[in-house]
């Protein structure tokens, strides 16, 4: 991966942290990495576990950040994060996988889209 898309990745990242952290999600891990894939942050919303994706644009050419999330890659997901639930020896917890789709448009601020249990 480029530096600058590692760069726009965290600043995304950053940002969905923060607005997490704000609606009282207790940050459990960032950047989770399994095999070839990785999840972006794992939280707490009050008893679930949350895996989630972020998806960061600085403009809209390839589209809205949403749809940057084709099937091969919620695939990817779901089994990065049934190996969390392997590697950390959790069997009995309600889980769900959200999406952070971020868009900050030059000189605006950024609008966050919190899509829960996405797929």
């Amino acid at each position: 991966m480029s530096f600058n898309k590692r760069k726009t990745g965290n600043k995304g990242e950053y940002l969905a942290c923060s607005y997490l952290e704000e609606i009282g999600f207790e940050i459990i891990e960032r950047n989770f990495q399994f095999g070839h894939g990785e999840i972006d942050i794992i939280a707490k919303d009050e008893k679930t576990l949350v895996f989630i994706e972020v998806k960061y644009r600085k403009n809209l050419s390839f589209g809205h950040p949403e749809t940057a999330i084709p099937l091969p890659k919620q695939k990817q997901i779901r089994k990065i994060a049934e190996s969390y639930l392997w590697k950390n020896n959790i069997s009995d917890h309600s889980c769900r996988i959200d999406v952070i789709a971020i868009t900050q448009l030059k000189g605006q601020a950024p609008i966050i889209n919190h899509i829960r249990n996405a797929f």
